[in-house]
């Protein structure tokens, strides 16, 4: 295939397969279509995600190299523990979704002139969250938010978005504490999507295309959202121990 596809108007229609994604560039699988939560939902089951600019038609992305985090798999250094060991920062789950978002899209960020969180990706993210298939993970200090993340979840499968410190290490403490409370739901991994320096630090893993879909294909199946997915408040200072082995 020397070019992408074009999507129908059908939001239900299946996507071809991920594995049919160009070579160059690294990834792109179709065009066009909605940001509608069933084509959204479908898209992640089937191992894609779109990611595109204002004013560019929608992309959706299925890239060769995948990151994915094993849910106890999140690493913190040994200085940035015993800085949380008295931290103050609590952390919270699908509290102020949209504030999340809104952070992600507007803190700017080295290197990087605008961003993908267009308008329209907020309102079709909120769309996902009021159906329980977009979730937040929240870092306050007080009723100030220091960080976040959010991200998509169609069955048992967690996909990573974005995330964002508005004060210094508040990202590291959230997506620490994403692999946690997908650990204690029995969620083995999570998908992070695309690799770079930092998340590799973190933890994550490249994983080829093949191995990444063989894993998350049969968690998506169900298309189902998680209706048990926010967990109660925590202290962010619990993080500063490193997580229980699998089991």
């Amino acid at each position: 295939m020397s070019r992408p596809f074009l999507l129908g108007p059908d939001p239900e229609a299946p996507f071809p397969p991920a594995e049919w994604a160009l070579a160059e560039p690294d990834g792109l699988l179709c065009v066009g279509g909605d940001l509608s939560p069933p084509r959204l939902v479908r898209a992640y089951a089937a191992g894609l995600f779109p990611w595109f600019n204002e004013g560019q038609p929608i992309l959706w992305w299925s890239p060769s190299r995948r990151l994915v985090f094993a849910s106890n798999g999140v690493h913190l250094s040994r200085r940035f523990r015993r800085t949380l060991r008295r931290s103050a920062w609590e952390v919270r789950f699908n509290t102020a979704f949209e504030a999340v978002v809104a952070a992600c899209a507007e803190t700017p960020r080295p290197g990087q002139h605008g961003t993908w969180i267009t308008r329209d990706m907020r309102r079709a993210y909120a769309r996902l969250h009021a159906l329980g298939h977009a979730h937040s993970v929240e870092v306050w200090h007080g009723p100030r938010l220091v960080g976040g993340l959010y991200g998509v979840s169609v069955g048992r499968g967690f996909h990573a978005e974005s995330m964002v410190s508005l004060e210094s290490g508040g990202s590291k403490v959230a997506l620490a504490a994403l692999g946690r409370h997908l650990q204690a739901l029995g969620w083995p991994q999570f998908d992070a999507q695309v690799e770079n320096p930092h998340l590799r630090f973190m933890g994550g893993e490249v994983w080829p295309r093949a191995r990444f879909l063989a894993c998350f294909r049969p968690l998506t199946a169900s298309l189902a959202p998680c209706p048990d997915w926010a967990g109660a408040p925590f202290p962010a200072a619990w993080l500063a121990d490193p997580p229980p082995p699998a089991g």
